[in-house]
């Protein structure tokens, strides 16, 4: 099996988890809302250290590994629908949960200037440059926080992006998904403004069998060049849908990074 599809899989796997952990809220919790119900599997106990679960019986789970990191055998994740957000307010909350904060980075990210940003959608027309535009009707919210490795030790600065999207439906949710793949087709090479640019973009969406993190997942690659990235970069971008919320990672490449060292700062 070729490496590369290997480690894509674990980041479009992990950016997953990153958003069914978002929901929580890692850095605000609503105080004022009732304890969740459980959904799904949940309800028999989740999984804890050492891979036992929280349920009565203590028995670990056959469908959860015990080794650090590794991944479910199955996904079998249904949203509650009382969570899933109605308005835009109870997206942005959960939009802003979701996108990680500095506190749950590795040692050595840092903010991106400008950091957050939201309110706004991506489209890319046929000439293949990116604008953006007010958010689709179908769309409750899209939020992006941006971070940098900063250069340092011979190595150039590293640049990456973390965007959560609510939809109003699973269809539209699902619809962005197999838009991304298309657009890769469509224009293999894109302009994103500022003298930043993608080549050689190419696409993939998982097997339903081979996602066990998420609803659909889907991994790009390409090539990166731009302002002080050193010359032409490594890029790699991941994106999955659970329900109706899509969540993306980035990472642009800079000099001294390998592909593998890429997916890492993904995940």
């Amino acid at each position: 099996m070729n490496p590369m599809l290997v480690g894509t899989r674990v980041v479009a796997a992990v950016a997953a988890g990153v958003l069914l952990a978002g929901c929580g809220g890692s850095e605000s919790k609503n105080k004022d809302r009732p304890e969740p119900k459980p959904s799904g599997s949940a309800q028999q106990g989740g999984p804890a250290t050492g891979g036992e679960k929280t349920g009565a019986s203590g028995k670990p789970d056959p469908k959860q590994s015990t080794l650090p990191g590794a991944l479910p055998s199955a996904y079998d994740f249904t949203p509650d629908p009382d969570r899933v957000p109605k308005n835009a307010a109870q997206a942005r909350k959960l939009t802003r949960d979701a996108a990680l904060g500095e506190n749950d980075w590795t040692a050595g990210m840092v903010r991106h200037t400008p950091y957050e940003s939201g309110g706004s959608w991506p489209v890319l027309p046929d000439s293949c440059v990116w604008t953006r535009s007010a958010l689709p009707s179908g769309i409750l919210d899209s939020f992006t926080r941006r971070l940098d490795i900063p250069a340092q030790s011979g190595k150039g600065r590293i640049q990456g992006a973390v965007t959560v999207t609510v939809h109003r439906t699973e269809a539209g949710a699902d619809k962005e998904i197999k838009d991304t793949v298309q657009e890769s087709f469509r224009c293999p090479n894109q302009e994103l403004g500022g003298g930043q640019r993608l080549s050689g973009l190419m696409s993939l969406q998982f097997d339903q069998k081979d996602v066990r993190n998420a609803d659909a997942s889907l991994f790009e690659a390409g090539k990166y060049t731009g302002p002080e990235s050193g010359g032409v970069q490594d890029y790699v971008w991941s994106k999955s849908r659970i329900g109706p919320v899509t969540t993306a990672v980035s990472v642009k490449g800079a000099k001294g990074y390998t592909n593998t060292d890429l997916l890492r700062i993904a995940a």
